[in-house]
Parts: C-alpha cells; sequence; structure tokens
C-alpha cells in the first residue's frame, strides 16, 4: 500500500512527471490496455493537447504529486485513451491510484457545483490557505461536501440479514445502510435506519470501519449488529425484499470494492468461509 499525504498547495518544483485524474463529468481519462488502465503520468496536463476547465492539487502518492483535472464535453481524445466510470475501473487500474481517482473526483465536482456563494449568491474565490472557497462579499467559506452514512451488518446467531434495495441492479442484496441525519449520532442512526428499513431492533453496535465512496460525495461508517427482536418488515419505499441468510446459497451481493462486501467476508470469515 502506498502512502498518499493531502495537500492544497501546489508544489513550486515541476521538474518530476505527476499523476493526473482527468474527469468529464464523473469519468476518468485513462489508458487503455489489453488487461489494465492506466492514468496519465505527465510532467504537464497539457501534453495531452487537452484543454482543461480546472487544475486541483491533491497532493502526493508515494512522493508523486496528484492532480485532479476538469475537461469539458466533447473533446477527441489521443489514441489509446478513453474515459471510463470509476465502478468499472476498480481492479484494472492500480488500487491506491483508484482511491486517489476517488478524491479527485470529489474535489472537482465540488469545484464545478459551487461557484456561488448559498447566501448571498456572489462568485466564489479559492481560499489560499485551505481547501475551501470564500465569499468575498459576506465571507463565507464553502468546503468540500462529505456526506456521512452508515452501513451496518446485523448477525443472528449463524445468518446475517440481507436487504435488496429498489434501485439494486437485479438480484444484488447488501447490508442496510442510510443516511446519517442532523443531530444524531452514529449508533442512533444504525437503529433508526435499521428500524425504519426493516422493522427490527438491534444491539452490540460495535463500529467496523469506514470508507470514502465517491457516489458521489459520501463516507461509509461501517458496523456490526446483534438482532434484538422484531419480525423482518421492509419499508415499501426503499426495500424490495430482506431475509436472514447463512454462509450457504447466498445471493449475488456487492463486488469486493465496497465496505458492504467487507463486512459480508467478515461474516463468512468468522463461520469458516473463507473463500467466496
Amino acid at each position: 500500500m502506498q502512502s498518499f499525504i493531502s495537500s492544497y498547495i501546489p508544489p513550486e518544483d515541476r521538474s518530476e512527471p505527476a499523476w493526473w485524474f482527468a474527469f468529464q463529468g464523473s469519468r476518468l481519462l485513462v489508458h487503455t490496455e489489453p488487461s489494465s488502465l492506466r492514468v496519465p503520468f505527465l510532467f504537464d496536463f497539457g501534453e495531452l493537447g487537452l484543454k482543461s476547465l480546472s487544475q486541483h492539487y491533491l497532493g502526493q502518492l508515494d512522493h508523486r504529486h496528484c492532480f485532479a483535472v476538469e475537461l469539458a464535453d466533447g473533446m477527441d481524445l489521443p489514441t489509446g485513451m478513453a474515459w471510463e466510470g470509476l465502478r468499472k475501473v476498480y481492479g484494472l487500474l492500480d488500487e491506491d491510484l483508484f482511491w486517489v481517482a476517488a478524491r479527485a473526483v470529489q474535489i472537482v465536482d465540488w469545484d464545478r457545483t459551487h461557484q456561488f456563494c448559498s447566501r448571498c449568491g456572489t462568485s466564489l474565490r479559492p481560499s489560499l490557505t485551505e481547501r475551501a472557497k470564500e465569499c468575498s462579499k459576506c465571507g463565507l467559506l464553502h468546503f468540500p461536501r462529505l456526506a456521512p452514512a452508515i452501513i451496518v451488518l446485523i448477525e443472528r446467531g449463524d445468518q446475517f440479514l440481507l436487504a435488496r434495495s429498489r434501485h439494486f441492479i437485479q438480484g444484488m442484496y447488501s447490508v442496510l445502510a442510510g443516511f446519517v441525519e442532523p443531530g444524531e449520532s452514529l449508533e442512533e442512526a444504525v437503529r433508526r435506519e435499521v428500524k425504519e428499513e426493516v422493522g427490527l431492533d438491534v444491539k452490540d453496535i460495535r463500529y467496523f470501519g469506514s470508507q470514502p465512496w465517491p457516489f458521489p460525495h459520501s463516507l461509509m461508517i461501517g458496523f456490526t449488529a446483534t438482532y434484538a427482536g422484531g419480525e423482518i418488515s421492509p419499508d415499501d419505499g426503499e426495500i424490495e425484499d430482506a431475509g436472514w441468510f447463512g454462509i450457504d446459497g447466498l445471493p449475488t451481493i456487492p463486488s469486493k470494492i465496497s465496505i458492504a462486501r467487507k463486512l459480508i467476508d467478515w461474516f463468512l470469515a468468522k463461520h469458516g468461509c473463507l473463500d467466496r
């Protein structure tokens, strides 16, 4: 695992090549190869002959500078390059580069959608000291958006709860998740989401881990919990189906990109199923 050091102020010395994470909307610009994809690694993004709408310094990955770039629609790309969605590039792109790309797309989206002050409507200017935008009229600071969301695996003996959201791909089931509301703790969010979505009570809520989730700007905070009572009663507005599953006969589950899959793999390993 390479180390990433976040920074806002670009380097004065640009004598070495850098990683350039260029986006058109939410699609990443990559070099395409038969079995893998590459992010441009250049001294200057202008070497590609593509004009950028904006550039943002991100920091260093293993001592290599990283930049996020926004490009306009309708550009003709150099031979051997293509636009790809982030979900598609996972597993084809180096994993450390993937997570920097996930950071980059959120910075590009924040910059694109925060051009004017939400309080007075004045044009925003970049802060000189931190990753923020400042209103020149009222002084309000606008920071990159981040939406905290809980995700929880609920155990009941040798079974765990899986549910199918109405927006999932055909046949996909996963653990429960939902956004944290103002004024509530993460544990309160777990209890509320579980009660709202499937009508169950839980106890023994334990922190599992977290993961940035750039679809579009979430932070997933993972928990495990134990079933404490109630009968499954799916919320018709959000949940199409839900049920208890053991290590055998599982439905289609999320890919390894997600913390949802890490929670499921943790449960499977705990019950002796190490290869899924």
